[in-house]
Parts: structure tokens; C-alpha cells; sequence
């Protein structure tokens, strides 16, 4: 498994975490990394991710209630949601991860933590993003 995989993994149980118990971003950061040791890679790369899901939630979370046509935003599942958040950030603030790549990663993280239709449902919203963002 690459490293960055690991890492959005990590950044997905963290960002699960805060979506319970919308707790302090940095707090919960480091309770998890004092109950899970990993490496200084998979650690940066999971804080990079979830230090910016958390600055820039509301215009994520607005990507995705626009994007999830027929799906109201406190309905579509936590993990579903979270996933969609780590790749929306990429796909908007990370000009180094290529598009392909985090769509491709968010799905394969849905089909290991979401449900059955999670697959189809992240990659339709992801797929009406990336759109919009070539288009600006």
C-alpha cells in the first residue's frame, strides 16, 4: 500500500473523529497519533490533509451540497461524506496531487470503509467537481 493511501486513510478516521465530536482540529490530532504510532510521513501527510479539510470545511462542504443533486447534505453518510471532503481538498487546494489520482484514491477508500453504492455516489460527485474546477 503507497504511503499516501495510508495517509488519507489516517486522515479519514481523524476527520471521522472530529465530524462526531467537532472537537479541536489540533487536539485531535495529536490523541490519535498518541494512540496510533506511524511514521513521520503518513503523520505529515494526514495532518496536511485534515489541517486543510478543517480550514476550508465550509467551502468543501458547499462543492458537495451543490454537487449531490437529490441528496440533502445531513443525509449522505459520514464516512461517504469525509471521504468526499479529502478528495474535494486535494482536487481545490493541492495543485501538486494530480485529479485522477484523488478521485481514484477517494473511491478506492469508499470501497474499503463505505458501503456498497459509496463507490458510485463519490465518484459521480467527484467526477461533476473536477469539472468545475477545470472550468475556473
Amino acid at each position: 500500500m503507497a504511503s499516501r493511501r495510508k495517509s488519507r486513510e489516517l486522515a479519514l478516521q481523524i476527520l471521522f473523529e472530529l465530524d462526531i465530536n467537532q472537537g479541536d482540529v489540533q487536539k485531535a490530532i495529536d490523541q490519535f497519533w498518541k494512540t496510533f504510532e506511524y511514521s513521520k510521513d503518513l503523520r505529515d501527510f494526514s495532518e496536511r490533509i485534515v489541517k486543510g479539510v478543517a480550514e476550508h470545511r465550509e467551502e468543501i462542504d458547499r462543492l458537495i451540497k451543490k454537487n449531490s443533486r437529490n441528496w440533502r447534505f445531513d443525509r449522505i453518510d459520514r464516512v461517504d461524506r469525509n471521504i468526499l471532503r479529502v478528495a474535494i481538498f486535494e482536487l481545490v487546494h493541492c495543485p501538486d496531487i494530480p485529479p485522477k489520482v484523488s478521485i481514484n484514491e477517494a473511491i478506492e477508500l469508499s470501497k474499503k470503509f463505505g458501503s456498497e453504492k459509496s463507490p458510485s455516489f463519490i465518484n459521480g460527485i467527484l467526477d461533476k467537481v473536477a469539472q468545475e474546477m477545470k472550468k475556473i
